[in-house]
C-alpha cells in the first residue's frame, strides 16, 4: 500500500540566523563556515575568484556567497534574507543571514522565526551597541531557545582577553531581562577563520569550542513541544484509486505534526466541529507507524468519518489544552510602510487556517533600546514591535507562543493586495478548550 504524503523520519537539522549591526561580519562569517567546512563546489569558488577583482580588491570576498543582490554587493550589507544549506558529518543545517540594518528589522524577524539558534555577532572594537541590543532583545521575543554571542574582529583588538571578558559582561547585564537560558560567547575573527571552524592559537585563554564545534554539538532534541498533540489539517488525503481495494475508500488527514505525539490508539478532539473520536493509524512517507512526534509530516486515518477539513485541528485528550476565542491578544512586528492603526481588518493566517479580524486597540509599543513597553501608542510603523489586541471572525484555536512557537504564532495580510504585513506571537489563552463539552462519537 502507497501513500503520496510528505516527510518521513525526521533528520537532525539545526536551524540558525545571524544577526548584529550592519559590518559586523555576519556574511563573511557564514561564508568562511561554508569555505572552511569544505561545503562549496567548484563553481562556487570559482565564481568568488572571478567577482574578486570587483569586489573583493583582488581578494576573495567571503560575504559574497549570502550577499547575492547587486545592492548588496554594491553598498557591502545585507538587505534581503538569504538562506543557505550546509551539512558536516554530525549534523544539517540552514542558514538565515539576516540584515544588521535598523531599516529591516522585519527581515531580521523573518529569517529567525524558525531558526533554533541566533547567533549575535560583535564588533571586538565597538562592543554593545543599539543593534545588539535590539537583535538579541527580538531572538528572546521569538524565544529562540539558543544564543550565540560571536565576538568578531578580534583581531583587530589584539585578540586581548580583557576586551572579550568586558563585552561578557556587557551582555551579561540585560540578558536576565529576556529569559534567555542557553547562551554561549565565542570569540572568534570570521575574516581570518580563527575560532570559526578550526581552533585559533591565538586564544589560548579561550577553552571552548569553536562556533563549528559548537553547532554540532548543541542539544537541539528538546526544543520541539512534545507535551500537547496538534495537528492543523492541511488537505483531506483521499487517493480513489479504483484498482487498489485498500485506497479505494481511504479517507486520511495529511499535515505536519505542530506539537506532541500521537499514537495509534489515541483520543483526540477535531475542532472546529468539537467531535472526539480514536487514531485508527498513522501513515508516514515510509509506510505505517505506531507513533509520530513533531515536527514530522503525516497522514492520520480516525475511526470514525466526522467533519475535518482543511483548517481544521486535531488535538490530543491526554495532555494540556488550547484556548479558543475570538478576543486576541499578540505581540507583532509591524512590516508595512504604511502604519498600523486601530479599525482596519486584515486576514489573519494561523497554521492552516484563515480568517478575517480587526485591530481593537494598539496596548503598548517595545523600546528596544531600553526593553520597556511604552503604553497607548497611536500606531506602529514599519519595524515596530508592539503588543495588540483582535477580535476574529470565528473563534481561533491556538496555544501562547512561548507554549508552542507553531500554534501560537500568525502573519496578518492586509485585504485587497495580499501583502505580509506582521509578524504576530500570541499571548496566552484567557479561555481553555473544555473538553467534557465535546460531542463524543460512539
Amino acid at each position: 500500500m502507497s501513500l503520496t504524503t510528505t516527510s518521513s523520519l525526521p533528520v537532525d537539522i539545526l536551524r540558525f540566523n545571524t544577526c548584529g549591526s550592519v559590518d559586523d561580519g555576519k556574511s563573511t562569517l557564514i561564508g568562511r563556515l561554508l569555505y572552511d567546512s569544505k561545503s562549496l563546489m567548484e563553481d562556487q569558488i570559482e565564481a568568488l575568484e572571478r567577482s574578486a577583482d570587483i569586489t573583493g580588491g583582488g581578494q576573495i570576498n567571503l560575504a559574497n556567497l549570502t550577499d547575492g543582490l547587486r545592492a548588496e554587493r554594491e553598498q557591502g550589507i545585507t538587505i534581503d534574507v538569504a538562506y543557505r544549506y550546509f551539512a558536516t558529518p554530525r549534523r544539517k543545517f540552514i542558514i538565515a543571514d539576516t540584515p544588521g540594518h535598523v531599516q529591516y528589522t522585519r527581515n531580521m524577524v523573518t529569517g529567525a522565526s524558525l531558526a533554533n539558534l541566533s547567533i549575535v555577532l560583535v564588533d571586538a572594537r565597538l562592543g554593545v551597541i543599539e543593534q545588539s541590543r535590539r537583535h538579541t532583545a527580538i531572538a528572546a521575543l521569538l524565544r529562540i531557545p539558543h544564543l550565540v554571542v560571536a565576538v568578531n574582529k578580534m583581531d583587530l583588538v589584539g585578540w586581548s582577553e580583557a576586551r572579550f571578558l568586558e563585552i561578557r559582561a556587557q551582555f551579561e547585564e540585560f540578558l536576565p531581562r529576556l529569559d534567555i537560558k542557553d547562551v554561549k560567547f565565542i570569540p572568534l575573527s570570521a575574516l581570518n577563520g580563527d575560532n570559526v571552524v578550526d581552533a585559533s592559537p591565538h586564544t589560548p585563554w579561550y577553552v571552548g569550542p569553536t562556533l563549528l564545534g559548537h553547532l554540532e554539538t548543541v542539544h537541539i532534541a528538546s526544543d520541539w513541544n512534545l507535551n500537547g498533540f496538534r495537528l492543523p489539517v492541511q488537505w483531506v488525503n483521499r487517493p480513489n484509486n479504483p484498482t487498489d481495494a485498500a485506497l479505494h475508500d481511504f479517507r486520511g488527514f495529511s499535515g505536519q505534526i505542530a506539537g506532541g505525539i500521537v499514537r495509534v490508539g489515541q483520543k483526540i478532539i477535531a475542532f472546529p466541529a468539537g467531535l472526539t473520536t480514536t487514531v485508527k493509524q498513522i501513515w508516514t512517507f515510509d509506510g505505517p507507524v505506531q507513533e509520530a512526534f513533531c515536527p514530522q509530516s503525516v497522514t492520520l486515518v480516525l475511526e470514525h468519518d466526522i467533519d475535518i477539513s482543511r483548517g481544521s485541528m486535531l488535538v490530543g485528550l491526554d495532555a494540556n489544552l488550547p484556548g479558543s476565542h475570538t478576543e486576541l491578544q499578540a505581540e507583532i512586528c509591524w512590516m508595512h510602510s504604511r502604519p498600523l492603526q486601530t479599525g482596519k481588518k486584515y486576514f489573519l493566517k494561523h497554521t492552516t487556517h484563515t480568517v478575517q479580524v480587526a485591530v481593537t486597540e494598539i496596548v503598548n509599543k517595545l523600546n528596544l533600546d531600553t526593553l520597556d513597553a511604552e503604553a497607548g501608542p497611536t500606531e506602529l510603523a514599519m519595524n515596530d514591535i508592539g503588543e495588540i489586541r483582535l477580535r476574529a471572525a470565528k473563534p481561533l484555536v491556538f496555544d501562547g507562543y512561548a507554549t508552542n512557537r507553531l500554534t501560537g504564532s500568525f502573519i496578518l495580510i492586509e485585504q485587497g493586495t495580499n501583502a505580509t504585513v506582521a509578524a504576530g506571537m500570541m499571548r496566552p489563552p484567557r479561555e481553555i478548550v473544555k473538553p467534557e463539552n465535546a460531542d463524543y462519537v460512539i
